[in-house]
């Protein structure tokens, strides 16, 4: 062979992709894939917060908006100072625009409450949290978990307003809101607040009943059943059947009164009183506090007594006494403070409380001409007092005191008291006089008038004689006349003339007076009040029919 078929081979290497690596190529992509689709299709994350975890567990507490799923809990922690729980929550894509401002969250269990039984279909899937879309435009990330159903939406058409009242405990979330028999409005939110101590209790009344609600409108517990005794017999009165499961609020306005004009405030503040009657009976929250001083008897003045001008109820007894006498005072003290409201509400039909001290200065003015207070009988059978005020020009002049720092309201003797007083020294007086001493003159009088009248009988008969004899009838005439008008003159006191009869008939009445006046002495002596209430009431005599 020769050397020039003799060839050199070139060996290059070939760039060849292997087949075991379409796998992880594959995997990857579709990894990628997954992942974009994942965030694609994830919404927002939010925080959440609860009072209790009870029912709440991550991964499988769903959170549903009209019972669609819209994400899940995914984590449950405490807060830094214990105080509630702190939920992370996973959202879908979609449920991102639901999340504003005044989107709302509730806890959706199994409840048995005062408004009913809720949550039953929890039972099986367990607990979830509801969600109520928001329409602010205003986006959040955190919300506040509510424990109840909320009474109604933030943007729900109506009023909201405050009823407050001394003690918590009276109304409960959702109970209802009656006018006339009728629910208007839900409790949408109770509380307590520490500074005022009175509980807090909100409302809201759907429209368009909130035009019901006025300036001058007055709330009242509803108990459901209204029981009242008066002179026709029992009345009583049921309201709805959720009323008498569940209690709740009733409003109107006061027959009679100016209802006020059309409230169109947010959260105004109004009383809610006990019951009607409490309303009625006028429990005013404007007053005026004055201390009344008694130097008598305050039994039967008890607390909640009326304060009266002429039959017109003024005020309130508050406390009876104010205080008791200290170690050092003793029974010394000689007056008893008693406690007094003067409601200006009863007396002025539109009060304004800013002129609180113009009305108090008004009152002193009308002391200093004669307004006082006393203790008059309400009752005679239950021996109840009340206070009535009215003007004595002829009292003690006014000299203002205080009492504990407050305003002394003078007083001065009246009712039973008076009367009473009256008459023991009406008896003093009686027993004073000197009746055995005035009955043994009168006897001694007519025993002397008795002597008399016998010498002047026999001063006649021995001038009968006289006349009658034949010497006396030869005396002048003009003797004779002067001795027969002196006859008839004696005769005048004789036993048959007119004068004799009227002294004795007058003497004769005189002892039938001093007779009868001896059983008003004995009276008067067992039983002095006799003269004021009388005696025992006796049944008055029944006519007998008629015989036909």
């Amino acid at each position: 062979m020769s050397d020039e078929n003799n060839t050199t081979a070139q060996i290059k290497p070939q760039k060849q992709v292997s087949a075991i690596w379409i796998v992880p190529i594959l995997a990857l992509v579709m990894g990628a894939w997954m992942l974009f689709q994942y965030i694609n299709s994830t919404g927002p994350q939010i925080t959440l917060q609860l009072p209790t975890a009870d029912g709440i567990e991550a991964g499988k507490t769903e959170i549903r908006a009209l019972n669609v799923k819209v994400g899940v809990i995914t984590e449950v922690t405490l807060s830094e100072d214990y105080d509630h729980i702190i939920a992370k929550a996973q959202m879908n894509k979609d449920a991102a625009r639901m999340l504003r401002d005044d989107t709302m969250f509730w806890v959706v269990k199994p409840r048995i409450g005062r408004e009913g039984v809720s949550g039953l279909e929890t039972l099986l899937s367990g607990a979830y949290i509801q969600l109520q879309p928001g329409k602010s435009d205003e986006e959040k990330e955190k919300f506040t978990v509510l424990d109840v159903p909320p009474v109604a939406a933030p943007d729900a058409e109506g009023l909201r307003l405050v009823l407050t009242h001394r003690e918590a405990g009276k109304l409960g979330v959702g109970d209802p809101v009656i006018f006339k028999g009728f629910t208007v409005g839900r409790v949408e939110k109770t509380s307590f607040d520490v500074d005022s101590r009175q509980a807090l209790y909100q409302l809201f009344i759907f429209k368009p009943y909130d035009n019901l609600v006025r300036t001058r409108t007055k709330f009242w517990l509803n108990s459901g059943v209204d029981l009242q005794l008066n002179t026709e017999g029992f009345e009583l009165k049921f309201g709805s059947l959720e009323s008498l499961l569940t209690g709740g609020v009733t409003f109107d306005s006061i027959p009679g009164m100016d209802s006020g004009e059309p409230l169109t405030e947010e959260m105004a503040s109004f009383r809610l009183y006990d019951d009607a009657k409490q309303l009625r009976e006028g429990m005013y929250d404007e007053y005026i506090e004055f201390v009344m001083l008694f130097d008598e008897s305050v039994r039967g003045l008890k607390a909640k007594a009326p304060v009266e001008y002429r039959g017109l109820r003024i005020g309130t007894v508050m406390r009876v006494p104010l205080r008791f006498p200290t170690q050092e005072e003793s029974f010394s003290v000689k007056r008893i403070p008693v406690l007094v409201r003067i409601e200006l509400g009863r007396l002025f039909e539109h009060f304004h409380t800013d002129s609180m001290s113009d009305y108090s200065e008004k009152l002193k003015l009308e002391f200093a001409k004669g307004l006082r207070g006393t203790l008059k009988t309400g009752s005679l059978i239950t021996g109840a007092l009340y206070i009535d005020t009215d003007f004595y020009p002829d009292a003690e002049k006014y000299v203002p005191d205080e009492f504990l720092g407050l305003e002394v309201f003078p007083t001065m003797r009246g009712g039973f008291a008076q009367v009473q007083k009256q008459v023991n020294d009406f008896l003093d007086k009686l027993n004073k006089l000197p009746m055995e001493d005035t009955l043994n003159s009168l006897n001694e009088t007519l025993k002397t008038s008795e002597r008399t009248l016998a010498s002047a009988e026999r001063v006649a008969n021995s001038i009968d004689k006289l006349l009658s004899q034949n010497d006396t009838q030869q005396i002048p005439a003009d003797i004779r006349q002067s001795l027969q008008q002196l006859q008839k003159t004696l005769d005048g006191y004789g036993p048959n003339s007119t004068m004799y009869s009227e002294m004795e008939s007058t003497l004769k009445e005189l002892e039938s007076v001093m007779t009868e006046f001896k059983p008003v002495l004995k009276q008067l002596n067992e039983k002095p009040n006799s003269l004021v209430f009388g005696e025992e009431e006796t049944s008055d005599p029944v006519p007998v029919r008629g015989q036909k």
